[in-house]
């Protein structure tokens, strides 16, 4: 009864909720339509360069179609008001444009929305959309708007801001000058088909206060922002400690999906081998998990479970109201921090962990035990199956619910190389294999050997660049760097002699030790094919090492990839001979149509998410959405195109609660992407989303298998 009583309660808060939702956001403007390219449109008054444009008939309508040229670094088109100086889109969210790539080649096209002085950082807003050959999509660029601010008022260290004074990154959405749609550097032509350009969605309330002295302190004690309210907002301790008891009776009425085993298997699926650890296999043309009882399994899981993250304190003490560092009992939660990128990048600063200061305070100084212990409950009440990458151990060492492991490469640096977090590794220098192998070791008598877990991911989103960066890092490094000695033997075996590499390169090297010695990249055309060469070569050495490395310490245990976020034809073809699985981190709005040039391999996906600004949030994450509702339909969508294609064996959501509003210390970011807000409740609508997702899972991807295309959207 007082389950049943509980239920009711909660939802009656999430009704609640939502009610309170629609009416605290104004209702979405009508949206104003730029271009629909119909009637008369002068396609002489396009400012084209490298670009031929011209009117074509698309689905009953009068199109643009653009041929792109590969002819020019970034060749694009400018539209402009008509009869104007500028759009005024400040009523509007973001812009979208209706794209197909109308050319035999993946591609993306690229649309800045320009102020003037735009340069492509500074007076100006970014969006992209990466398209197979003959997809369709939405191309969204979400507007960062310029504020005014406020006397005396700097603020420092997130990525999204209640305003923004600053030119970098922002544009003043009253005076938008110009669209300039582009493609970046393109390797071949393109060739496009874009429509429909449009200002939509209503633009997020900014903070009306008359200056500085009342903006101060912004923060409250529980992390949020000060000057807004919206449904879920938490008002006191005594709000918070509340939610414990509403949540639980939510818990109890939805227990999660039935038919499923204790793996979160499909129980009433076809009976495989049972191994007793997971597996991967090919089951009526689509690719699937096993899990260890012999059931087909489809990984459906959420990144970062346990995890709490501090935000840097030093330099911002003036930003919180009653902090609760400076409260009895809650000083524990200051953390020594370094930076990788930012205002702190470089620096040793004071951190604290207000997330974990919140979950003190709501259930009480064992919060972790029971925290930890509530994460499998609420991962199975919610449709989730895994516990994803960049979770605490001790959750995953619950023997609850099945989970992955992460672990590191090492060894020497490989000089030439660049990337955002952080340079390659020399593959051919002794200490990659000594150290990678040692980081494996350290998983003995944890994940490896635990048949709960699925098996390892190696490394994160590293710097794979084109197919001839890393051959041409090595040329780039010191004459004692490993690989650029293996790339010159490779060299001196096929030319022989110095003049007779320079006459296929067009270089001038005076003799094979000149090579070594010089840190020039060659002219990248002219040596491509041998990059290109050594690049495999690179790559392969990298997986094979890695994968021999996981299969010392956990041979039964899979080998799940790189978690590819930047990626080419040459490093995921390494990855498909040497990975179980292949993994990719894709931030895009729909995974329906995704193809890898991987070949025919079970894929997974170890990161997506989407945003919104309806809950008192800065920054929408790296996809954004209009609304909580907008988000739930996001996932909802996302999430089913990869259940229904034949080769994803599971999606993993980044993150479990959503970022600091005042931005991890890593790195700035303050992303609404949690399934839970900082002060750990619930959001419903994803909560709901999800849900429906896992109960219908297998059945889904049955009826996929017995005649839904594959990879179609909902």
């Amino acid at each position: 009864m007082g389950g049943e009583q509980g239920a009711q309660e909660f939802l009656m808060v999430s009704c609640a909720s939502l009610l309170l939702t629609a009416l605290c956001l104004a209702a979405d403007p009508a949206p104003t339509q730029l271009f629909d390219f119909e009637g008369a449109f002068d396609v002489t008054a396009i400012r084209p360069s490298g670009v031929e444009p011209s009117l074509v008939q698309e689905d009953g309508s009068q199109a643009l179609a653009l041929t792109v040229r590969a002819d020019r670094d970034w060749p694009g088109i400018a539209l402009r008001p008509a009869g104007e100086d500028s759009w005024d889109l400040s009523a509007h969210e973001r812009l979208e444009i209706d794209v197909r790539n109308a050319g035999d080649a993946k591609a993306t096209l690229n649309c800045r929305v320009d102020n003037p002085g735009a340069d492509g950082t500074s007076n100006c807003n970014n969006g992209y959309l990466a398209l197979e050959a003959g997809q369709s999509g939405t191309l969204v660029v979400t507007f960062n708007r310029r504020d005014t601010g406020m006397p005396g008022i700097e603020l420092f260290g997130m990525r999204g801001y209640p305003f923004n004074t600053g030119e970098r990154g922002t544009i003043d959405t009253a005076a938008v000058t110009a669209l300039t749609i582009f493609v970046g550097r393109p390797q071949a032509d393109t060739h496009w088909v874009i429509d429909n350009i449009r200002a939509v969605g209503a633009a997020a309330p900014r903070p009306a206060l008359a200056d500085g002295a009342t903006f101060m302190p912004f923060v409250d004690t529980f992390g949020q922002y000060i000057h807004r309210d919206w449904p879920g907002k938490v008002h006191s301790l005594d709000d918070l400690r509340s939610r414990v008891a509403t949540e639980a009776a939510d818990l109890t009425a939805n227990p999660g999906p039935t038919g499923w085993n204790r793996w979160g298997g499909w129980e009433a699926g076809p009976q495989l081998e049972a191994t007793g650890w997971f597996r991967v296999t090919k089951q009526d043309g689509q690719w699937w998990l096993v899990d260890p009882a012999g059931r087909l399994f489809w990984s459906h899981g959420v990144d970062c479970v346990g995890a709490v993250q501090s935000t840097p304190i030093a330099e911002r003490e003036a930003w919180w109201q009653d902090f609760p560092g400076d409260q009895p009992g809650l000083d524990g939660y200051f953390e020594n921090q370094s930076a990788l990128h930012g205002h702190y990048a470089g620096q040793q600063f004071r951190g604290y962990a207000i997330s974990a200061a919140n979950l003190h305070r709501k259930y009480g100084a064992d919060w972790r035990e029971r925290w930890f212990d509530l994460a499998h409950t609420r991962l199975r009440s919610w449709g989730h199956n895994t516990i994803a990458n960049w979770s605490r151990r001790e959750v995953q060492a619950g023997q609850r619910t099945p989970y992955v492991a992460t672990a590191g490469t090492g060894g020497k640096i490989l000089a030439g190389s660049t990337g955002y977090w952080g340079q390659f590794r020399d593959v051919f220098d002794p200490s990659f294999e000594a150290d990678t192998r040692r980081n494996l070791e350290n998983h003995r008598g944890g994940a490896a050997g635990d048949p709960w877990c699925l098996g390892f991911f190696v490394d994160n989103e590293i710097a794979w660049g084109s197919d001839v960066s890393l051959a041409a890092a090595a040329l780039q490094s010191p004459a004692d760097q490993a690989a650029k000695l293996v790339f010159v033997d490779d060299l001196r075996a096929k030319y022989t002699t110095i003049d007779a590499l320079n006459a296929v390169w067009g270089s001038d090297y005076a003799s094979w030790d000149a090579l070594i010695a010089s840190t020039d990249a060659p002219d990248l055309e002219a040596a491509r094919e041998d990059l290109t060469t050594f690049y495999t070569k690179f790559a392969e050495r990298y997986f094979s090492v890695v994968r021999d490395a996981v299969k010392a310490v956990a041979p039964h245990q899979l080998y799940l990839g790189v978690r590819f976020a930047w990626v080419n034809d040459l490093a995921a073809a390494a990855a498909a001979k040497y990975c179980d699985v292949v993994s990719y981190n894709l931030y895009t709005r729909d995974v329906a149509q995704f193809k890898t040039n991987a070949g025919d391999v079970p894929l997974i996906i170890g990161e997506f998410h989407f945003g919104a600004l309806d809950r008192g949030m800065f920054h929408t994450g790296l996809v954004s959405t209009g609304s909580q509702d907008d988000r739930a339909n996001h996932y909802r969508s996302y999430v089913l195109g990869a259940v229904r294609h034949p080769q994803f064996v599971g999606t993993h959501w980044f993150q479990f609660q959503d970022q600091a509003l005042t931005g991890r210390a890593l790195d700035e970011e303050n992303y609404q992407i949690g399934f839970l807000d900082g002060c750990d409740t619930p959001y419903p609508e994803i909560v709901a989303a999800a849900r429906e997702i896992g109960a219908n899972l297998y059945q889904t991807r049955l009826d996929a298998a017995l005649g839904d295309t594959p990879g179609e959207t909902p």
